[in-house]
């Protein structure tokens, strides 16, 4: 086991606690954590045979549905409300990261093709005299 109580190569979003571990860490009755299960508001991983596995990213949503519940005073639907608007803001946090990075890659490649143009430009411009002509060149009618 790896510092932390976890399995090596583990992180907090893999599921490795069973029901009456998550139980223990999370400070509340196995029958609580069956009851957040099915009201979708904890739903941990599930092995082959159907058995839940808590990650502790779970224990530490377990800890603040207990804690907005017994502290705060909401209700089980409206946690699950809170659970949902915060898991759509952290989706839009991470889309709004994905494409301010695409946004400086398309300046960058912006600035680079136009520092392309910039260098393909001939250098074999002359000055002239200050004076200023008008030239009208009208082309002979063919019939």
């Amino acid at each position: 086991m790896a510092f932390g109580g976890l399995p090596h190569g583990a992180d907090e979003d893999t599921p490795v606690f069973v029901i009456s571990v998550a139980a223990q860490l999370s400070g509340l009755h196995a029958q609580t954590l069956r009851t957040y299960d099915r009201q979708g508001l904890v739903s941990p991983g599930r092995t082959s045979g159907g058995g839940r596995r808590y990650s502790m990213r779970d224990i530490a949503l377990l800890k603040e549905v207990q804690r907005l519940s017994q502290e705060a005073g909401v209700n089980l639907a409206g946690i699950k409300r809170i659970i949902e608007l915060e898991n759509h803001v952290d989706a839009l946090q991470a889309r709004v990261s994905e494409l301010t990075e695409e946004l400086a890659a398309a300046y960058a490649a912006a600035e680079h093709a136009a520092a392309a143009v910039h260098a393909s430009y001939r250098r074999d411009l002359v000055p002239s005299r200050q004076e200023t002509a008008l030239v009208v060149w009208k082309p002979k009618r063919t019939r």
